[in-house]
């Protein structure tokens, strides 16, 4: 039995457009699992492909994933004029009020019609959906990301998205495990302490993560939440992610970090990938491109093995994307979100 796949467990960035001679190379050497996508990056159809067929080609695996945060609205790495908008999240939370049964069907068609347009690019895994619950006095770095403020309205909209996105060929993130609602600063610019209690916790932040732990990748938020640790992020804390993320919420799939690059961590990035490894994050995420601190990360990340080499490949083996497409309602349903959001 293969104990090895030949890929690290880190998902890196690019700076351009295309592959640079020096970051090939390191590609080459380094066999990152997962290659993720900014705008920064994003041009044409004709060269984004170009650019997903030269990173797997460096790392010599056609599973390597692909990743692209393509929620809608203010998060969408492809857009006008050359790629569809998408509304917000918000956008199906005020179709699935005035009809809950359109709402889903709204989210879930919208979804595949933007998983068929990633998975055209040959993007394989989108950072979506959102499931958070977002509460009174948060900061807006969620804000109309979410599919509603009630734990029940954003599981079902958050597993219609999945679906969607499942249905394209595409793998679904959920992110921020285990619950990222009640921050009151945003996560990229400084780390958020978040001070609900355990039962509350339970009964609203955790339940839309719980409902949809069957899916094949999840995120984790870089929040502190003081009535599990008071002293680590989520990222970066074995009490929360295998006592909560693993444990409670019952989440078995690839288990990610958020960006390390992002202020709510600090220290050295090699320093960062070593403490969400050895918390029990599968993988290592980081967005910036930046040569040296690849490299940093590299140094300390292992191949895929063990448990998450086996959780890697079950995620692979749940891209299948259905045969028959209907786009005109697809298309139907885009314009009806659009309206209401705008």
């Amino acid at each position: 039995m293969k104990t090895s796949s030949g890929l690290r467990a880190f998902i890196c960035g690019c700076r351009d457009e295309r592959l640079r001679p020096g970051e090939r190379a390191f590609f080459r050497e380094a066999r990152p699992c997962g290659l993720i996508l900014f705008k920064r990056n994003c041009r044409s159809p004709e060269q984004v492909r170009a650019l997903v067929d030269s990173f797997r080609d460096a790392v010599g695996r056609e599973d390597a994933l692909v990743l692209i945060d393509q929620e809608g609205g203010r998060v969408q790495r492809l857009g006008p004029p050359v790629w569809r908008a998408y509304p917000p999240a918000r956008a199906f939370d005020a179709l699935y009020r005035r009809n809950p049964q359109t709402g889903l069907a709204a989210a879930r068609a919208c979804a595949e019609l933007m998983g068929r347009e990633l998975a055209a690019l040959g993007i394989n895994v989108d950072c979506a959906p959102v499931l958070d619950v977002p509460v009174p006095g948060a900061h807006d770095i969620i804000g109309d990301r979410a599919y509603g403020d009630t734990p029940v309205q954003v599981s079902a909209i958050g597993r219609a998205v999945a679906e969607g996105l499942l249905r394209a060929g595409v793998l679904p993130v959920i992110k921020h495990l285990p619950g990222h609602g009640r921050a009151r600063v945003d996560s990229h610019k400084a780390l958020p302490q978040i001070e609900a209690d355990l039962d509350t916790l339970r009964l609203t932040d955790f339940a839309p993560f719980a409902a949809l732990r069957d899916m094949p990748l999840g995120m984790t938020g870089h929040v502190v939440l003081t009535a599990v640790d008071p002293h680590r992020a989520v990222s970066v804390s074995p009490e929360a992610i295998r006592r909560i993320i693993r444990g409670e919420i019952g989440f078995e799939g690839l288990l990610m970090s958020d960006d390390i690059g992002m202020r709510a961590l600090t220290g050295r990035a090699g320093r960062k990938a070593e403490a969400v490894l050895k918390a029990g994050c599968d993988v290592v995420l980081h967005c910036s491109g930046n040569r040296r601190e690849m490299e940093a990360v590299a140094a300390v990340t292992p191949e895929l093995h063990g448990n998450a080499l086996a959780r890697f490949h079950d995620a692979r083996a749940r891209i299948a994307p259905e045969p028959t497409f209907n786009a005109d309602a697809a298309e139907g349903y885009l314009r009806e979100a659009l309206a209401v959001s705008a």
